[in-house]
């Protein structure tokens, strides 16, 4: 079989709808799609192919490395991504911007990806245990994974399982607020939730609204962001003790 082009992939993009316009934030696996003609250049191309010169194309460039090691490790244009090859090779080409953030820091390209990635280091919003000074609210009101939450965004799972979903971090951070406000006055404050990312995933594939198909040979996931966090969130709130690992 002759390898995928970058057409045939954008066009198995829109058959998955992923759309001109969209804020796409995307996990991914090279490996998953089989051969591809161009390597990773030609997956980013797909994608940007796919949602347009008026979308915004979002990939994680995280420093997941030994905890301990990360902020010593960090700088914001030479620390690689350790979240796949896609991702590296998106942070290292022109016109993208990454946000700062010692460990979870997001890449972005197209209108408005600058502003989109610019506040990682402020502090308002969300608190998590990956929260250290200088640094911002890793999940915060001004991170890029919160924005693309409030802004519509999807996320494309491309050949890669719920275990990488990060999106569950922040649905973490939204119940440990809950969990914070229910305490009483001279109760400890509760410990941060550990929550368990393929039983989530496999209630969402149940229980949600999601596109599921192939992109080259990649098994593939597309829903709305805010949708998946909000009613994983509900889940969780529900049934704690199911999810709690």
């Amino acid at each position: 079989m002759p390898p995928y082009s970058s057409c045939d992939l954008t066009q198995d993009l829109q058959r998955l709808q992923v759309e001109a316009g969209d804020i796409l934030f995307v996990h991914s696996s090279f490996k998953s799609l089989g051969p591809v003609e161009g390597g990773a250049d030609s997956v980013i191309q797909a994608l940007e192919a796919a949602i347009g010169q008026e979308g915004i194309l979002l990939m994680p460039s995280f420093n997941l490395i030994t905890w301990e090691l990360r902020p010593k490790t960090w700088d914001l244009d030479n620390t690689p991504s350790t979240v796949g090859w896609i991702t590296e090779r998106f942070r290292q080409l022109p016109c993208v911007y990454r946000s700062d953030h010692y460990s979870h820091s997001v890449a972005a390209r197209g209108r408005g990806a600058k502003a989109f990635v610019d506040g990682h280091l402020r502090q308002e919003g969300y608190g998590s245990h990956w929260d250290r000074k200088p640094w911002g609210k890793t999940f915060g009101l001004h991170s890029p994974m919160y924005r693309a939450y409030q802004a519509g965004g999807k996320l494309l799972m491309l050949g890669v399982d719920y275990y990488t979903s990060t999106y569950v971090h922040l649905v973490e951070t939204m119940y440990w607020l809950t969990l914070r406000g229910k305490r009483g006055d001279t109760e400890r404050e509760p410990a941060f939730p550990a929550l368990d990312r393929v039983k989530l995933g496999a209630f969402w594939d149940r229980s949600g609204e999601l596109e599921r198909g192939r992109v080259g040979d990649a098994d593939c996931r597309l829903f709305q962001i805010c949708s998946y966090v909000d009613t994983l969130l509900a889940e969780v709130e529900r049934n704690p003790k199911q999810y709690l690992r």
